[in-house]
């Protein structure tokens, strides 16, 4: 079976066995390596988010509302993909 046909049958299971299965495949990868530097530019505009974000609380938007944002836009890229 390739990816892509495991990926059509996968996307029939209920939704709470979809998490499951996405929650551990992610178990088996191997964390990002993350070695950069920040630019003087990039760690002012950081700083400057950060002093945005502690000014005005009522702007951030919780992390189960982004995280449900980017569900959909990937099932919908993904739905676009498959045809």
């Amino acid at each position: 079976m390739n990816a892509q046909t495991a990926l059509k049958e996968i996307l029939t299971l209920p939704e709470e066995e979809r998490r499951w299965l996405v929650e551990e495949i992610a178990a088996t990868l191997p964390e990002p390596v993350v070695d950069f530097e920040l630019t003087e530019e990039e760690k002012t505009e950081l700083d400057r988010r950060v002093a945005d974000m502690h000014a005005h609380p009522e702007k951030s938007i919780p992390w189960k509302e982004v995280k449900r944002r980017v569900l959909k836009q990937l099932r919908h890229a993904s739905r676009r993909r498959l045809g």
